[in-house]
């Protein structure tokens, strides 16, 4: 039996479980994979190969930083959310795009705008309709709280995304089911 294809495959899956965390942590999953372009462990698609630079690196790091300290700010943590919009599925596509070594760069690109892009905002619509109920049930006060419990839950995805890819796509595919079932019902006027 011919097992050729297993190692890319969990290169794509292990993209989709990152560029997924993309929705709770914008740049966390950009900085690891970053890392293991630099430390040999994962080839990226040859036009996104950018990404496993030491510059690129240097940016996701401090954007990570600013992201993870930010966000525990009352105030910061509603601009980066907004911001957030724009920049979650942008990092989920590039992410996407760039574990498809080999594709073409125009295939590569659609199928991380679908599978990554995708999969951040699904995540971050969800992260951002629960911190909608926390600021308006906590007057923004448990924000901070739900941040530390999002930093938990990406440092947890990230790390089961690079060393067991299979089980860290199940577990988002149900954390996603969860946080979509648990949005809150519009009331009737």
């Amino acid at each position: 039996m011919d097992l050729e294809f297993v190692q890319p495959a969990l290169h794509v899956v292990m993209g989709l479980c990152l560029a997924a965390t993309c929705g709770l942590r914008t740049f966390l999953p950009l900085l690891v994979l970053n890392l293991l372009a630099l430390a040999g462990m994962v080839e990226l698609n040859e036009t996104f190969s950018f990404v496993g630079t030491w510059p690129a690196g240097l940016v996701f790091g401090s954007a990570t930083l600013v992201e993870l300290v930010g966000d525990k700010i009352p105030g910061v943590d509603h601009l980066l959310d907004g911001l957030g919009l724009v920049a979650k599925p942008v990092a989920g596509t590039l992410l996407g795009a760039a574990v498809l070594n080999g594709a073409d760069p125009l295939l590569a690109g659609v199928l991380g705008l679908i599978g990554g892009g995708g999969s951040a905002s699904v995540i971050g619509l969800a992260k951002a309709n629960i911190r909608a109920i926390s600021t308006l049930s906590t007057a923004g006060l448990g924000n901070a709280v739900l941040s530390l419990l999002e930093d938990v839950i990406a440092l947890i995805s990230v790390t089961l995304a690079v060393l067991v890819p299979a089980l860290a796509a199940l577990l988002l595919m149900a954390m996603a089911f969860w946080l979509l079932r648990s949005r809150p019902e519009p009331r009737a006027a």
